[in-house]
């Protein structure tokens, strides 16, 4: 090993537009893999997800494969009596999975980065199901109890990479040829999309009311006005103890379930009303029953188990339970539900098929605009976290060809047909449909109608399939 690196010193490079390869995995406490040892970091997120994991030191190994450089591609010194190397920073042949086939472009490195912070996220994700699946098990043979300390434990590591990762999205495991753990991955996708739901209205609103509190009325900071001025941050509407808690819940909400005879759980055709009214019970009666149990009193959670079915405006039809009043439920509970039906349309269940993304965006966006004031903040916060195109969408080009969402953020494309419909051979570039030299026939095709994602699986090459269970195992 040619030794180490602090990690202070590390973001500093980096943030300064330098570059960094270890040559050794570095992984955290957990035996969860943070860094790849091929790795080329160029952005400071995953040095600060090291830094949250308390990992000061970061190891280089000796054996030619490790190397820092400049922001002009010099190698840096990484001892006392290294030399420092004219030689310019070079893609590693290890540069593969979503990559293009040819050198990279600077977008083709963007595309890197997410291949490596789905990697990341995957282990996170296989963490998270082995301890959902645990606490479940347990919950089943105990007949209510499991250990909530370290469910606790693996939320927070969990919810942490998720403040630090702009896009987890890419990485949520879609069950659209398999229900077997449609449990154990909703429980997951609904903590990951809650959270980052959480953070971007706790962001947005905490806004809006410092603006108000910093401005007169007729001047007040407004999120849905882009000339609207940011004010001085001065209001923070949660705090960070209280979006763990948050998020537990989220990652709990479905406790109840386990207490659901299997048959009627799994059950492929229409519940009847008996066994839609046990169903119900998994919230308001089982999954509050099971928290006491276990004498887990936290609100926060309490409150998500028991609402994140109820409506989110007065006369939400098939809600419960129904008490008449949803201004009185709390605003987390009401972005649990947006994310479980999120989730719940865009995966594969027992009795129907996986909607399109898109397709689910805009119907929720339908269902809910316009309601009332504190929903529209909650609704942008989802549209803002999603996007209109989420990872993993299959759209449209007006040239005919299909193409994979890789980010919502452009959006950021990879095609994966030809015009006829028939899959590319080779990787090609991916394309950021927000760059104005884009050619307008490789601009998104809204008038096409919108593709399933079982109806495009054959059709994608396997670097694209990474977001999709094909067993549930």
């Amino acid at each position: 090993m040619a030794g180490t690196i602090d990690i202070d010193t590390l973001i500093q490079i980096v943030s300064s537009g330098g570059k960094v390869t270890t040559g050794i995995d570095v992984y955290n406490c957990n035996g969860t893999l943070l860094l790849d040892k091929a790795f080329i970091v160029t952005s400071t997120k995953i040095l600060q997800l090291i830094k949250e994991s308390g990992i000061k030191k970061i190891p280089l190994s000796a054996d030619g494969k490790s190397g820092i450089w400049d922001a002009q591609g010099k190698k840096m010194s990484t001892g006392p009596n290294a030399p420092v190397s004219e030689s310019q920073v070079t893609d590693s042949d290890e540069m593969s999975s979503i990559l293009p086939d040819h050198p990279l472009t600077s977008l083709g490195k963007r595309l890197y980065e997410i291949d490596e912070s789905r990697k990341l996220a995957h282990e996170n994700y296989e963490i998270a199901k082995k301890c959902i699946k645990k606490a479940l098990n347990d919950i089943k043979n105990s007949g209510g109890q499991f250990d909530h300390a370290e469910v606790g434990s693996h939320v927070s590591h969990l919810a942490g990479f998720l403040t630090i990762m702009d896009n987890p999205f890419s990485y949520l495991t879609r069950e659209i040829l398999s229900c077997d753990d449609y449990l154990y991955n909703h429980s997951i996708n609904v903590c990951t999309i809650g959270t980052a739901i959480m953070n971007k209205f706790n962001t947005i609103f905490s806004t809006m009311i410092s603006g108000h509190l910093n401005s007169s009325e007729s001047e007040a900071y407004d999120p849905f006005n882009k000339s609207s001025g940011m004010p001085k941050s001065i209001y923070h509407h949660f705090k960070k103890d209280e979006l763990q808690s948050i998020s537990l819940g989220f990652f709990l909400h479905d406790i109840g379930k386990v207490m659901v005879p299997d048959e009627i759980m799994n059950k492929t055709g229409k519940l009847t009303l008996e066994e839609f009214d046990t169903v119900k019970k998994h919230s308001y009666e089982l999954g509050l029953a099971i928290l006491e149990r276990n004498n887990l009193d936290n609100p926060f959670i309490t409150n998500i188990v028991k609402y994140h079915h109820s409506g989110l405006y007065l006369g939400e039809p098939h809600c419960y339970p129904d008490d008449g009043q949803p201004e009185r439920i709390p605003l987390y509970a009401k972005v649990c539900k947006i994310a479980d039906v999120y989730d719940a349309m865009t995966s594969k269940t027992t009795y129907k098929e996986a909607s399109n993304q898109i397709t689910a965006v805009t119907e929720i966006f339908r269902a809910y605009a316009r309601k009332n004031a504190l929903l529209q903040y909650i609704l942008q916060s989802f549209i803002k976290t999603i996007g209109i195109y989420p990872p993993g969408s299959i759209v449209f080009l007006r040239n005919g060809q299909m193409a994979f969402v890789l980010e919502s953020k452009g959006p950021l494309i990879i095609p994966f047909t030809d015009a006829g419909g028939k899959r590319l051979s080779g990787k090609p570039d991916p394309l950021d449909l927000s760059d104005p030299g884009v050619d307008e026939s490789m601009k998104i095709d809204n008038r096409r109608s919108i593709k399933n994602p079982l109806e495009v699986y054959e059709l994608l090459p396997s670097y694209l399939r990474y977001g999709y269970s094909e067993t549930g195992k």
